[in-house]
């Protein structure tokens, strides 16, 4: 997998406050409820679709068909983060749904919990960090609950749940990380997820792709992004993910949204598109997936956009397997003037950045960018979801075809409503002046940083003759996303911003300068447990540029730790020093990338992104705990309901916000769900 292109997943939850400005349909909020519930380190919120009565009813039907076809997926997601999770999942649900003790004590509390956050992270392992997540209750009492469900209700017996689903759920040793990415263990026999068969090791695994890559292929497919390595008979087989393949009966419920979308397209090309995507599930050959990008990236006409399929490697310690996921959505057209204007200057952002010439694109091709609504988000989008995307993510089609990006901001304005008034600003900003720069600039701010990291982030810059993107390894999503945060900030700095109109004034950027540097060095922290090290990909990247920054600018005090009445800050003195320094850092990340220098990159890594000064993470912890707060969000999506006349025609399609979480999970489970227990 290249990691060229990401999703930009922030995961901005608590830590946004109420900036301005709103979009222009916020007035239409006034009374929608953003905030569900929360529990655990887990907040639940919903988002408004604003525009879609505006639509046309055939614009209507195809969000509708693209959003169905955007949660059949959903059980392939459980079965990719651990090849238990579906019988895991369908085993609490057996017991919520049918236990007829006492429900209002605190171990059934417990277990409801737990449940929620099952559903929540797509199985047993934490969304975030990966680590598994324990039952807030005894093996004893979970015994009682098998006993008073009769055994029919369960999707395997109560000796298999005993046997198999018990260790995996108990043991806190057992299958402990989804995503292992330690230095110097065997990444795969350590991953507790499904994307490798059992046994295969790491070095078999990069020995089979490397045996199937041409370094004179110009355009070569994404190796291994679709299927499972398997050993069979003692040989390594791919099973891959299709029609009448591995995950075929959720697929086929896919392809049947697919071509009822099909047949309410906008345009010729938007139908090419879902044409290819049909072919690609049905046939699993990576060529179609290609084909299916390079037309998905030529359909610059429709209002109604998506993806769908197996794109983002995160969850796979070598950067190989795919996730599925699926985001519906259409056009902001107001929001989308700020994106244009980006796209249509890229080659100046080319041309003027900080990297060496060699890195460079002499011609920027086929940046195109958009603020999106979001109107259904599946597997792995929901119910944790991206503020941005940047696709697709093969090296070739971005230097050949250029790439496509979206700022989502139905979702920042969610995440940023939900968190008004919440005092994480006042707790961990060092002075009023920064609270209230934060205030001013904050949203907007934040927006253009997505802009810019998706939008030409991602897609700046190029790769040597004879550098696939492979090289990097288990570190190339820390350094991927660590390029494209880097050109963002770099460029928020520049006066050329103020210049474009996409900043009001050269105070704006300092905001996101604050909120970043605040962040990466400190409040990003409250997602790790005691004792544990940075092992996300994002956070990863904002540690490492966080730390660098900060100890190359010592010298010159350009960041600098500040005690106040016994808490920390971490104070931003020199703006512009700290943008000098961001762009000399982008200019090293370039280079490793380029080069393909696995050494570089492990360097830099291991040495600022990894460990945690414990003292600072234990104060950290303490003064969040006192607001109360949930480090992580995620959604529930509108419930679509179609409206017929007589003759079952669709008439109109409406959205639903009433639904409950746990009620929205149930019907998912009941309605979508088509994979056996173990795949």
């Amino acid at each position: 997998m290249k990691y060229v292109s990401s999703l930009f997943i922030l995961m901005l939850s608590t830590m946004m406050s109420c900036n301005t400005p709103a979009p222009k349909e916020a007035d239409k909020t006034d009374d929608f409820q953003f905030f569900v519930e929360q529990f655990a380190d887990l907040k639940i919120l919903r988002y408004p679709v604003l525009g879609f009565d505006e639509l046309t009813l055939q614009q209507k039907e195809l969000v509708y068909y693209l959003s169905q076809a955007a949660i059949e997926g959903r059980d392939i997601m459980f079965d990719q983060n651990n090849r238990h999770n579906l019988a895991i999942r369908r085993t609490l649900e057996a017991i919520y749904e049918n236990y007829s003790g006492e429900r209002e004590n605190e171990d059934f509390k417990a277990f409801e919990i737990y449940l929620k956050r099952v559903w929540f992270s797509n199985g047993i392992h934490h969304h975030y960090s990966t680590d598994k997540f324990l039952p807030g209750f005894s093996l004893d009492y979970f015994s009682t609950l098998l006993q008073d469900v009769a055994e029919e209700k369960f999707p395997v017996s109560k000796n298999e749940i005993v046997k198999t689903l018990v260790p995996l759920m108990f043991d806190p040793a057992f299958e402990a990380k989804r995503v292992n990415q330690a230095d110097g263990q065997d990444l795969l026999l350590t991953s507790a997820n499904n994307y490798w068969g059992e046994g295969v090791t790491q070095v078999e695994a990069e020995a089979f792709y490397a045996a199937l890559k041409d370094p004179n292929d110009q355009e070569p497919v994404s190796y291994g992004l679709n299927s499972r390595l398997e050993k069979v008979d003692g040989k390594l087989v791919e099973k891959v993910w299709k029609v009448g393949g591995t995950y075929s009966p959720a697929i086929e419920k896919i392809v049947y949204w697919l071509e009822k979308a099909l047949a309410v397209a906008e345009n010729d090309q938007q139908a090419k598109v879902i044409s290819l995507l049909i072919e690609y599930y049905q046939t699993g050959d990576l060529k179609t997936f290609d084909q299916y990008n390079v037309a998905w990236l030529a359909d610059q006409n429709s209002h109604i956009d998506f993806v769908n399929g197996f794109i983002e490697t995160y969850g796979d310690p070598l950067g190989l397997k795919a996730s599925w996921e699926s985001v519906v959505n259409f056009k902001n057209i107001e929001a989308t003037k700020r994106t244009e204007i980006i796209s249509s200057n890229a080659q100046w952002f080319e041309d003027h950045s900080p990297v060496d010439p060699r890195f460079k694109k002499e011609t920027v091709k086929g940046v195109t960018a958009k603020v999106i609504t979001a109107a259904m988000l599946g597997g792995d989008c929901y119910p944790a979801t991206p503020i941005g995307i940047n696709l697709p993510n093969a090296d070739w089609i971005r230097r050949d075809h250029g790439s496509k990006s979206v700022t989502i901001e139905n979702i920042t304005y969610a995440y940023d409503r939900a968190a008004e008034g919440n005092g994480f600003l006042e707790e961990f900003c060092y002075s009023e002046e920064e609270i209230q720069r934060q205030h001013q600039y904050g949203f907007q701010a934040d927006n253009l940083h997505t802009d810019l990291h998706e939008c030409l982030g991602h897609g700046s810059g190029q790769l040597l003759p004879g550098v696939n993107g492979d090289e990097l390894k288990a570190y190339g999503a820390s350094i991927e996303e660590s390029r494209a945060d880097l050109f963002a900030l770099y460029y928020m700095g520049d006066s050329k911003m103020v210049e474009l109109g996409l900043l009001p004034d050269a105070e704006a950027y300092k905001a996101a300068y604050d909120d970043y540097i605040r962040n990466g060095l400190m409040t990003q922290l409250t997602r790790i447990k005691p004792g544990d090290d940075v092992e996300q990909a994002h956070m990863r990247n904002r540690q490492l540029i966080s730390k660098w920054v900060y100890e190359k600018g010592q010298t010159e005090n350009v960041i600098e730790q500040k005690v106040k009445d016994g808490k920390t800050y971490f104070v931003v003195n020199d703006y512009k020093k700290l943008q000098t320094l961001f762009g000399q850092l982008l200019s090293e990340i370039q280079r490793v990338k380029s080069e393909g220098d696995f050494d570089a990159a492990k360097l830099l890594v291991e040495t600022y992104a990894v460990k945690i000064d414990r003292t600072l993470h234990d104060e950290v912890l303490e003064r969040y705990a006192t607001l109360n707060l949930a480090p992580y969000s995620g959604f529930v999506n509108p419930k679509y309901v179609v409206e017929k006349d007589a003759d079952g025609n669709i008439t109109n399609i409406t959205l639903d916000y009433t639904e409950a979480y746990t009620e929205q999970m149930l019907r998912y489970s009941k309605e979508h769900s088509w994979l056996p227990n173990v795949n």
